[in-house]
């Protein structure tokens, strides 16, 4: 439905629920729809743990995105039983769902086990084919397009590179569309409902599970324990909590190098999103089992356990 001069005038809000399996570039595209790093990203499956609200502005309207943990099959942790929870609540009362594939992915039982929790949802569906930037034949892509239509039923498909695609004019031109008329729900300059404090915790967990291999970096978490302004600086300390003694000399590594390296990529992209220096301090504890204990999860900020 194209966009009519009365349209430009009307104010739109709403909110828009951003689904797929793991890894498929949900949060890349959250980071670029509103063009500053919200919700982070790495090349491991299952990098996001809770949702992520990202909030877009601009003179026609208010577009409130809702990144997800990507849903999957593990059911056994406390840990990964929230995150299906996570990704299956954010679908209850948004206006617009998007549903991202990945082009060079076939479909799959995870996507039919997705694909059924969205059609419980009245709201429309927009299906999105990420990275495109990996396919050099465009055109291959057509009949897959077209089996895609035919068997989700989904009739608006998008093809997309969340990652290198210059701008997303047409992709929220269309987003818009679908929102309801409504006053914005936040002020024009804020991006995301999320704390400081949790943005940091997310940046030193993201370059943990870059700088640490196989299963380690699922096994870990990151608390903040002083977000302090002193003076021209902020200082802040945080702990790196594993789940087992042996792994944290890994995480530390010989010498300090592992940490050490953490840290210095962690301080760089944390005095970007502050826009202040920043005394980053790390240090590493051992709290045994802590991705399989409900109120342990809750005291690290994980809700709605218990459901």
């Amino acid at each position: 439905m194209p966009v009519t001069e009365e349209d430009n005038r009307t104010f739109r809000c709403g909110h828009v629920a951003i689904v797929g399996r793991p890894n498929v570039g949900k949060s890349t595209l959250l980071n670029r729809l509103v063009g500053q790093k919200i919700s982070i990203t790495t090349h491991k499956p299952q990098t996001t743990r809770n949702q992520i609200v990202g909030i877009y502005t601009m003179e026609q309207g208010q577009i409130i995105f809702v990144d997800t943990p990507g849903l999957h099959d593990e059911q056994g942790h406390a840990l990964n039983r929230y995150m299906n929870r996570s990704a299956i609540s954010a679908m209850e009362g948004v206006d617009l769902i998007l549903f991202l594939v990945n082009s060079k992915q076939i479909w799959g039982e995870e996507e039919d086990r997705l694909l059924m929790h969205v059609r419980q949802h009245s709201c429309p569906v927009i299906m999105i084919v990420n990275k495109i930037d990996r396919v050099r034949d465009k055109l291959a892509m057509l009949p897959m397009i077209e089996t895609l239509a035919n068997r989700t039923g989904i009739h608006d498909i998008l093809p997309i590179s969340a990652k290198k695609d210059p701008e997303f004019d047409t992709l929220l031109k269309r987003i818009m569309d679908e929102l309801p008329e409504g006053e914005p729900l936040y002020p024009e300059d804020q991006i995301t409902d999320r704390s400081e404090r949790f943005l940091v915790a997310e940046l030193v967990r993201e370059k943990l599970m870059r700088f640490l291999h196989k299963e380690i970096p699922y096994q870990l978490t990151v608390v903040v324990d002083v977000f302090r302004e002193e003076g021209d600086k902020v200082l802040i300390m945080a702990t790196i909590l594993a789940e087992r003694t042996g792994q944290k000399g890994i995480i530390i590594g010989k010498n300090g190098g592992v940490l050490k390296q953490v840290g210095i990529a962690a301080r760089k992209d944390i005095e970007q999103l502050l826009g202040r220096h920043v005394d980053l301090r790390l240090n590493v504890k051992t709290r045994k089992n802590w991705s399989r204990d409900t109120e342990i999860l809750k005291q690290l900020g994980y809700t709605d356990l218990n459901r």
